[in-house]
């Protein structure tokens, strides 16, 4: 990180630190969300601020995104906003769990309160938006070479605080790609690191303030590897020791902060779940959360991480219920579950983001009966 770069680094913490407050945890329900069977809200990323980003699904099953303020206590802190384009048709009750449903998704907040998601449209085709304050402008982004077909386009899913939105589109053959646009977002780069196939962009928190990105990319034998992508467009692909080498195994990566510093989970011969840190200069540390897992599709996964090196994610038990996980720095676990969340194998449990720098986490969970609501958690 360059001086200009670390300079704005501590100048948002410092001006993020008026902003920080020690609350327990607290759970919402964004305004007109759907009550039945997977609809409902979710937190999604949450900024130095504290400001949360998310979507719901209503009673239609139709997404919208909304961002609330001061902890999201009552329908008032919340704004709710749709992507001119959106769809608005029923077209299925799995909205959150892997997006499928028509409107507006929201997946990540800078610290100037600019937003980047997607939307699908009224003929289930992605397109990427950015947004800023007060969100009645929108940006739509269109990667040149995605495809315009149901399920094919644009997934815009970061965006560091110089405005650079990382993200992958799908072609017209149904194959990811990796991309980069900054403002005014009128070009873009597209990438894939040397032997992919698929490549993904790491969600919320896959471009730091560097413009360095992170994600997986799929082999020829469907094995996952992680990558690094500097500004400069060269890649450094990594492995941890102990992935597995077949189809469906290997590294993945969930984020990367302004140090350089990626988290991720791997997945092992056997199918189980692990977690890992890589520090900017490479050297990596695994870990497992006790209590997780020693089964296949069971373990560790991390979601984000923070700049001073905190890991936040979701362990699969041995009965395969999700739970939280917040790792600090020194190694040091802590576990927990929102109130109410379900502990039905067949649903999501506790699904934690995306923390903030001062470890506030967003995320969501599912109860008995299916339906999704958010929560924010405070340290």
């Amino acid at each position: 990180m360059n001086r200009l770069q670390l300079c704005k680094v501590v100048s948002i913490v410092f001006l993020a630190c008026s902003f920080a407050s020690a609350q327990h945890m607290t759970t919402f329900e964004a305004p007109g969300a759907g009550t039945s069977y997977g609809q409902g809200s979710s937190g999604i990323s949450i900024n130095l601020e504290g400001d949360v980003l998310g979507f719901y699904a209503d009673s239609n099953n139709v997404v919208h995104t909304f961002l609330c303020v001061s902890g999201c206590t009552s329908p008032r802190t919340f704004t709710t906003f749709e992507a001119p384009g959106a769809g608005t048709a029923n077209v299925g009750n799995n909205c959150f769990v892997p997006q499928t449903c028509q409107g507006t998704y929201a997946f990540s907040n800078n610290a100037l309160g600019v937003i980047t998601g997607f939307f699908r449209d009224s003929s289930n085709v992605i397109h990427g938006y950015v947004t800023a304050p007060p969100y009645r402008t929108f940006t739509t982004l269109d990667e040149p070479n995605a495809g315009t077909g149901a399920n094919q386009g644009t997934f815009s899913t970061s965006i560091n605080l110089e405005g650079d939105v990382s993200g992958n589109y799908t072609d017209a053959s149904g194959v990811s790609h990796g991309f980069v646009t900054a403002p005014p977002y009128t070009t873009y780069t597209s990438y894939d690191p040397p032997g992919s196939t698929f490549t993904l962009t790491s969600a919320a928190l896959g471009i730091n303030i560097e413009g360095a990105l992170t994600g997986e990319y799929f082999d020829a034998s469907g094995v996952a590897h992680g990558y690094v992508r500097a500004p400069s467009g060269n890649f450094t692909e990594f492995n941890v020791a102990g992935a597995g080498t077949g189809s469906g195994q290997g590294t993945e990566s969930s984020g990367i902060n302004d140090l350089g510093m990626i988290t991720g989970p791997y997945f092992d011969s056997n199918g189980v779940i692990h977690g890992y840190v890589r520090s900017a200069s490479g050297n990596i540390t695994t870990f497992d959360v006790p209590g997780a897992g020693t089964g296949a599709g069971q373990g560790t996964e991390p979601e984000g991480n923070t700049l001073l090196g905190e890991v936040v994610g979701n362990y699969i038990d041995s009965n395969g219920v999700n739970h939280a996980f917040v790792r600090s720095p020194s190694g040091n676990i802590t576990t927990f579950d929102a109130p109410g969340a379900s502990k039905n194998p067949a649903q999501e449990g506790t699904i934690p983001q995306t923390p903030n720098l001062f470890g506030q986490i967003a995320g969501f969970y599912q109860d008995a009966n299916g339906v999704f609501h958010g929560f924010l958690r405070n340290p």
